[in-house]
């Protein structure tokens, strides 16, 4: 039996990379238009660890202590100038997600949502604050 995302059952298999991926595009989906306006090309990915350089770029000695990284240039730094570069990336590392998970009894979907939300409002060059705000106007 797979863990559904909202994360209240005991046994099972943890979900996967997939099912985390769809809940997260589902929280996107759930954005306000104006944000949702301004994520263009943004590509999201679900990985098991980040990799050991990414690692050590953050200073992060242990992959399980990140669960997502927003990579690329906050919308209000970007320029005209800008072609040519990858398009921003958005990662959620599921190890790291369900080891929070575990560790802190926080339903699944909200953690995910969280991480999501935190991810994307680095794209928005957003203060802790307003993502708080923007997690609650994405709330079921």
């Amino acid at each position: 039996m797979a863990i559904g995302m909202d994360g209240q059952e005991a046994m099972g298999e943890a979900p996967s990379a997939d099912a985390i991926e769809a809940h997260a595009r589902s929280v996107i989906a759930r954005l306000p238009a104006a944000f949702r306006a301004h994520l263009g090309d943004i590509v999201l990915a679900v990985e098991e660890y980040a990799d050991d350089e990414t690692l050590a770029a953050m200073g992060i000695e242990h992959p399980l202590d990140l669960t997502g990284l927003y990579h690329g240039r906050p919308l209000g730094e970007k320029s005209s100038l800008d072609s040519g570069i990858l398009p921003d990336r958005i990662f959620l590392y599921r190890q790291a997600i369900l080891a929070e998970w575990c560790e802190t009894g926080v339903r699944l979907d909200d953690l995910v949502t969280h991480v999501t939300i935190h991810e994307i409002g680095h794209h928005f060059g957003l203060s802790d604050d307003d993502m708080h705000a923007l997690e609650d106007a994405v709330a079921d």
